[in-house]
């Protein structure tokens, strides 16, 4: 079963591809023109062990985040669409992450039902280098819309900005690689609905 995916978005303010297969060994070529982003980009696909090619561009001289919420919409998207009719697969996922003096959990279920909790605080104003880490939070609620993917980020606590970051995209990538993992004992898709 090939569980690949592609999708090209363009807009007046973002122009993005991006390739995905989710049975992949964690190979990344990730450009965005946000070196922060691709970092986080490139965590996420070598944790989750996705081979992943992101390429984008966007109107960053206005600020980030037109380019890291369509970003979002275009993972999602992808991710949608790799999953496929869904058949076998485990459906849930779950990861608590350690990175230092940080410690974040995220869960998620592949439901057909998009919902967002995000419990991350960073501190006021928080940058990594230009990157504004308010951000990440618009990229997942994105990523949620578009995946249908119900996810839960929770931050038990963490001081350094970046730390916690790796650790909320290293937790999203396991527990995504967990919930689109396939189970041979799964007939046809995990709901007693027969449908997700």
């Amino acid at each position: 079963m090939m569980r690949q995916a592609s999708v090209q978005r363009s807009t007046s303010e973002t122009d993005i591809s991006v390739e995905i297969d989710l049975d992949g060994g964690g190979q990344a070529v990730v450009e965005t023109s946000i070196p922060f982003f691709d970092h986080m980009l490139t965590l996420f696909s070598r944790h989750g062990l996705f081979n992943l090619t992101v390429k984008g561009r966007g109107d960053t001289e206005i600020d980030d985040h037109h380019l890291v919420e369509d970003m979002g919409i275009c993972l999602g998207k992808v991710v949608k669409d790799a999953m496929g009719d869904k058949t076998g697969m485990v459906r849930y996922g779950s990861a608590t992450i350690p990175m230092d003096e940080t410690l974040c959990a995220v869960t998620l279920d592949v439901s057909g039902r998009p919902y967002l909790v995000y419990h991350v605080a960073f501190s006021a104003g928080a940058r990594a280098g230009e990157f504004d880490l308010q951000l990440i939070r618009e990229f997942f609620k994105a990523f949620s819309d578009h995946s249908g993917i119900t996810l839960h980020i929770n931050l038990f606590y963490g001081e350094n900005n970046h730390h916690i970051a790796e650790a909320v995209f290293k937790a999203f990538a396991r527990a995504l690689s967990m919930a689109v993992s396939i189970d041979s004992r799964i007939q046809g898709v995990l709901s007693t609905k027969g449908c997700l």
